[in-house]
């Protein structure tokens, strides 16, 4: 039976997972950016937005949660929505309407592909983008997807926990964002000259958003308006915390100075990791997950990335797809069927195999992810190719691929 109270608390965590890519997203990235490339940086959240709308309906949707084929992918049943309507589905959520699912879905399916953005800032031509993303969300979110929470994917049948996408959203495009700043290769300059950030309140209201709308991300995959949202809520607030906090008193140590990227990456960090935990640990399990995984993501982003020289831009994989890794193993450690009884015990509560079908489903999804986006990447540069020319990566993105300016300078 459809539930009132569910229904509207599921409405108003869509719309929250929406803003997390439209604006949160965009301008978390537009300020990290050269200021010449912001409105083409933001343009990638923005239409990420429209595209996959359009695609979830017409058939993400059916091949992320539509009937089962061989535990591997969903069939095409649902294409267009066909079938899907306002009676609940019960393999999925039994108290609100199934087209309800559907959009929620929809919106996580929306910014996993807009995460990757962050490895290829200011490099990739926005037509390769358009159809490098098409494919990705096609190819590599939708089949991970279903594997993780589509009735009778391989994944779920194995019993891996992922709450609310620390497999499905943040490793898959964290590691295939990884594979695309090896193949963009750096941006011009890189390492010889100078690329801060350009406006740094525009990222700190980025991250403010992002924290704001993770609320419709980890406490609405409850589903419902019951005591796992709460938990998953308050679970969700304490990681960001504890990680901002870890993250700056790191910096404060070794640099002398706390800084407001520091604390801004480091709640990212935070709630990126906590999001497959969300629903299955207590507050203070999530306070130790947000104090190693700013260790962790300090260490792959001001460590690991200048000693190998890769151009991983505004560090989409130190972030996501590193902090996405600690949050699924940490779910092997730290979960308790007292917190969610349709979870397992993790390794300090009695259940060490736990740890092991979590490890499990972050290897499978890493192993697929690297191995079709890269075969993707190759193939559109063996046809439309990747990146803009090197003039107009001088120049800059916005005016050359979109011919606009951020900024405007009156007399």
């Amino acid at each position: 039976m459809i539930n009132s109270g569910d229904t509207a608390w599921i409405l108003v965590s869509t719309a929250l997972v929406m803003m997390m890519t439209a604006p949160g997203l965009a301008f978390f990235y537009g300020g990290l950016v050269r200021r010449k490339n912001v409105l083409a940086t933001m343009m990638q959240s923005f239409f990420v937005l429209c595209l996959i709308s359009i695609q979830w309906i017409l058939w993400g949707y059916s091949l992320s949660f539509g009937p089962d084929k061989g535990h591997l992918i969903g069939s095409l049943a649902w294409f267009g929505l066909k079938g899907v309507g306002m009676a609940p589905n019960p393999d999925y959520a039994s108290t609100i309407p199934h087209l309800l699912f559907m959009v929620y879905q929809m919106m996580f399916a929306v910014i996993t592909p807009g995460l990757i953005t962050g490895a290829f800032a200011e490099r990739m031509k926005f037509s390769t983008y358009a159809v490098f993303t098409l494919l990705w969300a096609t190819l590599v979110y939708d089949p991970i997807c279903h594997w993780v929470w589509g009735a009778g994917g391989w994944l779920r049948n194995k019993g891996a926990l992922d709450f609310a996408g620390g497999t499905v959203v943040h490793i898959s495009s964290g590691i295939s964002a990884l594979v695309c700043a090896l193949i963009l290769g750096k941006r011009r300059g890189y390492g010889r000259e100078p690329m801060p950030p350009h406006n740094l309140p525009l990222t700190i209201l980025g991250a403010a958003l992002l924290w704001f709308g993770w609320f419709g991300f980890n406490a609405g995959s409850a589903l419902a308006a019951n005591e796992l949202a709460v938990s998953a809520f308050i679970a969700t607030n304490t990681a960001a915390a504890a990680a901002a906090l870890t993250w700056m008193l790191i910096e404060w140590r070794i640099t002398g100075k706390p800084t407001l990227l520091g604390g801004a990456t480091g709640a990212v960090a935070g709630l990126v990791a906590i999001t497959p935990a969300a629903g299955f640990v207590s507050p203070i399990s999530a306070i130790a997950i947000g104090v190693a995984v700013a260790f962790v993501c300090y260490m792959a982003v001001a460590v690991i990335k200048l000693k190998l020289l890769y151009d991983d831009s505004l560090d989409a994989f130190g972030v996501h797809g590193v902090g996405g890794t600690v949050g699924a193993l940490a779910v092997g450690l730290f979960a308790q069927k007292a917190i969610n009884a349709s979870g397992n015990n993790g390794l300090f509560f009695g259940n060490p195999a736990q740890l092991g079908t979590q490890a499990i489903g972050v290897l499978a999804t890493m192993a697929y992810a690297v191995a079709v986006t890269f075969v993707i990447l190759k193939a559109l540069d063996a046809t439309i190719g990747l990146r803009v020319a090197d003039e107009d990566e001088v120049m800059g993105l916005d005016i050359t691929q979109h011919e606009e300016s951020a900024y405007t300078l009156l007399d």
